[in-house]
């Protein structure tokens, strides 16, 4: 039995890929033969056995997780996979509205859009701390599924785009025993109900994002989608620090959309792993025009990363960020700040938190 004190499986690690070839291929003699075919003809095959003639309801946010989860367990079983995607209120800007097209146009893959928005929004309601929000945001959201696989006449299986990062960020123990802590709650982790009328499919557990965006190449899935950039669970709602309203979230729509429409126009999006924007409970005194100003302020995140489990901030022009923070200013009525996050991970993650003991609730 062999033991380290780090992660060695991480990009920072010097030399981790070769303490694990080395433990791997010369220590426990594995043969190597792991590759995004064998993992589909493996997964398929397992996914089938455990579903047997059941449905299986997925639930598609339409990022690259889900949309590889969905193509694969369509693959095993065929249309007795129904997915479901939720307008949850917390999605960027238009994205509900895009997945529902291009997922019924490209995948043929029976798919129901929800507008649920809301009851999300009145259970957010006053609730500032993110880890409590993403636990209101899974219990609704099985809620809302349950209610949905009643109509269909009933799902036994509920297969969901669960990654090993957020195994790892949302376990004290990392789905292995040991003592480590918490980072946060995963509405697809950690934040979902103990009692549920679903069985849990989620056939990308043991996989990084490299791995999966690998997997849903060999399955055929365009670059567009695949070349997304993560977008958490909980949405936006873990991105407006403090209390939810409608007006702020539309606000920092209109702020994420200028910000990642500006990265596509310079060539950078597909050179960064995440990026967005923060709505801060912070309001500062500005001038517009002739008059002063209170209004919020922006901060953006964006880092580079290969398996998202350490990240580093992204090296973005000064005279890029000029102009994302330029047209954000003026486009977006109700912000005069704009900010720029240089942190890493660790010690940093790539979200914001909250800070428990100082944010309170905003008029």
């Amino acid at each position: 039995m062999y033991g380290v004190q780090f992660h060695p499986e991480v990009a920072h690690t010097p030399l981790g890929k070769q303490i694990l070839q080395n433990f791997l291929f010369k220590i426990c003699g594995a043969k190597g033969g792991w590759g995004p075919e064998s993992f589909i003809l493996q997964k398929t095959s397992e996914i089938r056995e455990k579903v047997g003639e059941e449905r299986v309801i997925c639930a598609l946010s339409g990022g690259v997780d889900s949309a590889v989860t969905a193509v694969l367990v369509h693959r095993a079983i065929g249309n007795r996979l129904y997915c479901i995607h939720i307008d949850n209120g917390l999605m960027r800007k238009g994205e509900s509205d895009d997945v529902v097209k291009s997922f019924r146009e490209y995948y043929h893959i029976p798919l129901t859009l929800v507008d649920a928005s809301e009851v999300f929004l009145i259970r957010l309601r006053n609730v500032i701390y993110p880890e409590e929000k993403r636990r209101i945001i899974g219990n609704t959201f099985i809620e809302v599924f349950e209610e949905e696989a009643r109509k269909m006449g009933g799902a036994a299986f509920l297969a969901q785009g669960t990654i090993y990062p957020d195994v790892i960020e949302s376990s004290r123990s990392g789905g292995i025993k040991g003592p480590s802590a918490t980072i946060k709650t995963h509405h697809n982790v950690g934040g979902l109900p103990e009692r549920m009328d679903f069985n849990l499919i989620e056939p990308l557990r043991e996989l990084f994002k490299d791995e999966v965006r690998a997997v849903g190449c060999e399955l055929g899935l365009p670059e567009t989608l695949l070349g997304r950039h993560p977008f958490p669970g909980p949405g936006l709602a873990v991105r407006v620090l403090g209390a939810l309203t409608r007006a702020r979230l539309n606000l920092l729509r209109e702020t994420d959309d200028i910000f990642i429409s500006e990265l596509k126009k310079t060539g950078l999006y597909d050179q960064i792993w995440q990026a967005f924007a923060v709505l801060l409970p912070v309001q500062s005194v500005g001038v517009m025009g002739d008059e002063r100003t209170y209004e919020f302020t922006i901060a953006l995140r964006a880092v580079t990363s290969l398996d998202g489990m350490t990240a580093d901030w992204a090296r973005i022009p000064d005279e890029t960020l000029a102009s994302i923070s330029t047209r954000i200013i003026n486009e977006v009525r109700g912000v005069n700040r704009v900010v720029y996050d240089i942190s890493t991970k660790p010690p940093s993650t790539r979200s914001f938190r909250n800070c428990r003991r100082m944010l309170l609730p905003l008029a």
